[in-house]
């Protein structure tokens, strides 16, 4: 049984506190708060055998095996590097702090002590979200291309939130760091990454009507991984009162994939009331009522630093994912402020305008077909790369996805030209039950025949060059039903 000590004991605490209720591996040992009369009252709520009115007195009591700091952000660099040195675990409230030099010294001190250090994010243990990543990963949507994030707040609803737990998020606002997409936004980005991966890019814009609520705002940005995108839109709606047992605001999720749509309804509160997550797919729609209730993604949270702490779990987040949803927090401040999108990596970099410039200077060589302005000027022959053909395509078997295929049963053939008397060959793919076959005939039962140059066909399979601007100069010509040819491109990787 491990001993934890909050460091702060305000209105996010009682959600804290759930995951302790009956758990036999921590329990609430100790409390800290700078309110007397709180800490009295929540000693009593939670049995906790003792109570600081100062956190360094508290890191001096040998007890104590671990710490939950639920403080504002501001505070949390000295607590933490004061808490490394003195040995004690942290699980560190959302979010890690104010800016990445900050987060940087954060980590370095725990990483010299070795202590386990997480930063609470309980939308990563919601159960819908959870759900909604397991079918993300097992394919039930095919290859996923964006997701949508709808944020509501409203005027009333919910429960109380005492007046000074508005009062430093409100500072906070006013510093620049806003209460929506820089405080509760953490939740909406850890979300976007949690779901499809690590993001490169961020475009945002952003109103605020009454200066201090960043609302109308919009925010969309784009995945490491091709051909992926997200986005958030946020409203404040003063006069609309929001169903909801927490705060008076809700989000749902939208993830569209190649193979279908994945539907999260509701998460803070409870404006829809269908069953929390649906599936769309060829087959129609099926729903799924998990559990919904936005207080178990914190009682999630605390059995995994539970978990860390006995050594049977990795920490989520971790310090290094806590700063990647910083840097996307100020990226988008970034943005805003420069009136153009921001990589996320310029944030890090000491000279960002040249890693801007790298950057969207790889692109425009991809999307122009591998070469850019050199590309027309001085062009590569991709006969050279035609001898390589045949190997290449017998290994085409070892890029099938079947995850991407699902059910798709076709027939598709290959007719590769001679280039320069090289690489001439035929071959014929058959895909049947989530398996795939290659023969090297030319099938005339091929739904699809796809005819190129040899050396431009080993030139795509090598990433050389791409499949859309063979076929937009005419040098890949299709026979037959051409919409294959786009799940040919998705089912290999093309």
């Amino acid at each position: 049984m491990k001993n934890i000590a909050f460091i702060g004991c305000g209105r996010i605490a009682d959600l804290h506190a759930r995951g302790y209720a009956g758990s036999t591996e921590a329990r609430i040992h100790a409390l800290c708060d700078t309110n007397p009369d709180l800490l009295k009252r929540r000693q009593l709520e939670w049995q906790a055998e003792k109570t600081y009115q100062s956190y360094a007195d508290l890191l001096e009591d040998p007890a104590i095996d671990a710490l939950e700091i639920l403080t504002p952000q501001l505070l949390h660099e000295e607590m933490v590097i004061q808490a490394a040195r003195a040995g004690k675990h942290v699980a560190l409230q959302k979010p890690m702090t104010i800016d990445l030099r900050s987060a940087d010294r954060m980590l370095r001190a725990v990483e010299d002590s070795g202590i386990i250090f997480k930063i609470t994010e309980n939308y990563v243990f919601y159960p819908p979200i959870v759900r909604a990543r397991q079918l993300i990963d097992a394919g039930a949507i095919g290859r996923p291309l964006s997701l949508r994030i709808r944020y509501i707040g409203g005027s009333g609803g919910g429960w109380e939130v005492p007046a000074t737990a508005w009062e430093w998020r409100l500072k906070e606002a006013q510093a620049g760091r806003g209460m929506i997409t820089f405080d509760h936004g953490h939740h909406l980005w850890s979300t976007a990454w949690y779901l499809l991966g690590e993001i490169e890019e961020v475009q945002a814009w952003m109103g605020s009507g009454d200066g201090l609520s960043e609302s109308p705002s919009m925010v969309m940005w784009r995945y490491k991984k091709e051909h992926c995108m997200g986005m958030c839109d946020i409203v404040q709606a003063d006069n609309l009162r929001i169903p909801s047992d927490y705060y008076a605001n809700d989000e749902w999720i939208e993830i569209t994939g190649q193979a279908g749509i994945i539907v999260i309804r509701r998460c803070t509160g409870k404006i829809q009331d269908q069953p929390v997550l649906a599936i769309y797919t060829s087959a129609g729609w099926k729903e799924e009522d998990l559990p919904s209730d936005w207080g178990l993604g914190f009682t999630g949270a605390s059995q995994n630093f539970f978990q860390a702490l006995h050594g049977r779990s990795a920490p989520l987040l971790s310090g290094k994912e806590a700063r990647d949803i910083l840097r996307f927090s100020l990226a988008l401040r970034e943005s805003v402020r420069k009136n153009r999108s921001v990589f996320l990596e310029e944030l890090d970099s000491s000279w960002p305008w040249w890693h801007r410039r790298r950057v969207l200077s790889k692109r425009k060589r991809l999307q122009s077909g591998g070469g850019g302005i050199s590309s027309i000027l001085f062009p590569q022959k991709t006969t050279i790369f035609a001898d390589q053909a045949d190997a290449l395509t017998l290994g085409l078997l070892n890029r099938f996805d079947a995850r991407q295929a699902g059910d798709w049963q076709t027939i598709i053939a290959l007719d590769l030209l001679a280039d320069e008397g090289k690489g001439a060959g035929t071959y014929t793919l058959y895909i049947e039950a989530g398996q795939a076959r290659l023969e090297k005939i030319l099938d005339p039962a091929a739904v699809l025949t796809v005819s190129l140059p040899a050396g431009l066909w080993a030139a795509i399979l090598l990433g050389k060059r791409r499949i859309e601007t063979a076929a937009l100069t005419g040098k890949l010509k299709l026979r037959g039903r051409a919409e294959e040819g786009l799940r040919l491109r998705t089912v290999f990787g093309l």
